[in-house]
């Protein structure tokens, strides 16, 4: 159990950090604010917005 939690941490925070990274790729709003906010929330908005997955890609790439 706890190494399954400890996966679920690791991968929020390589998707955060990698979404971080890319941020300037995506087509958002390059303010502070809103890139720590779409880099916590990250897990939800790609789930249920289909830009943000879109945006989310671009910035993984590179």
């Amino acid at each position: 159990m706890e190494f399954i939690i400890f996966l679920l941490v690791a991968a929020y925070g390589y998707g955060g950090w990698r979404f971080w990274r890319g941020f300037n790729r995506t087509n958002f709003s390059h303010t502070l604010p809103n890139r720590i906010g779409l880099s916590l929330l990250w897990p939800a908005l790609f789930i249920a917005n289909k830009s943000y997955r879109r945006n989310f890609q671009k910035a993984l790439k590179g």
